[in-house]
């Protein structure tokens, strides 16, 4: 079953910058990334209006001196469209755990079957990190790169929460196994996901690309597979966005008995 893609406006093609750096734009991303410590900070662009913003989220100053500049130019450089807020910061992309670090943490891993939109996928890092998820997994070639887009769409989120890049989901759900946790799939023909009947498992939860779902390998390497059930009945996943579908999921998942 599938997810609908997101419903906002096409995504702005990113900023390029040099090889190996991405331009991240917005208050909540930008600030957030200059408080990380595991980022290289390269170029920070701030309007006078942003500034005080900025500054205010931060603990210490800037770690880097800023460039001033105004809203036209960040227009230029990131494109017409994209909601800036009057700050832009080229930076090297976060560097990566492997999955066995990620898996230190607590919480409910979260892996995206081909998930494309990198909205969507910023939306579900934001909701992971709320919800306590140790780390997102996507797979590292039919998924898109680290993008502005996609910080901005995790507010943040995506500095504090590890993304794993799988070079094969299946056997990526093979070695979640191994190391002690169930596999959900997710998929509207399935029973009615219960946070209750699972409360005493560690749960990976996999979610399909926008377009086709699951694919049929990952869906055959799940341990089983659950739909989303509302006050209106069992909702097709087709029929909501999956950044929602997934924030509903983990909602189910974590709640308190």
């Amino acid at each position: 079953m599938s997810l609908r893609p997101s419903q906002a406006p096409a995504t702005p093609q990113p900023a390029r910058g040099p090889a190996g750096t991405v331009w991240l734009f917005g208050i909540h991303a930008v600030a957030a990334a200059l408080a990380n410590p595991a980022r290289l900070l390269r170029r920070l662009m701030l309007t006078d209006e942003a500034e005080p913003e900025v500054m205010g989220r931060l603990k210490g100053g800037l770690p880097i001196v800023p460039e001033r500049t105004d809203r036209a130019r960040l227009e230029q450089l990131l494109g017409r469209g994209v909601v800036h807020q009057g700050v832009a910061l080229l930076t090297d992309p976060l560097p990566q755990l492997s999955l066995q670090q990620a898996l230190e943490r607590p919480g409910p891993v979260l892996v995206l079957d081909q998930v494309t939109d990198p909205r969507n996928i910023g939306a579900i890092i934001r909701s992971a990190a709320a919800f306590g998820v140790a780390c997102v997994v996507m797979q590292d070639r039919n998924a898109p790169e680290e993008t502005g887009t996609m910080a901005k769409a995790a507010s943040g989120a995506l500095e504090r929460l590890p993304v794993i890049r799988a070079v094969n989901i299946a056997r990526t759900l093979i070695a979640l196994r191994a190391a002690g946790l169930w596999i959900v799939g997710l998929d509207g023909a399935g029973p009615k996901l219960s946070g209750t009947a699972l409360a005493q498992r560690r749960i990976a939860l996999v979610l399909g690309s926008e377009g086709d779902g699951m694919r049929r390998l990952t869906r055959e390497t799940c341990d089983e597979v659950a739909g989303i059930q509302m006050p209106g009945g069992t909702v097709a996943l087709d029929s909501i966005n999956v950044s929602a579908a997934a924030a509903v999921a983990l909602y189910e998942l974590t709640r308190t008995p």
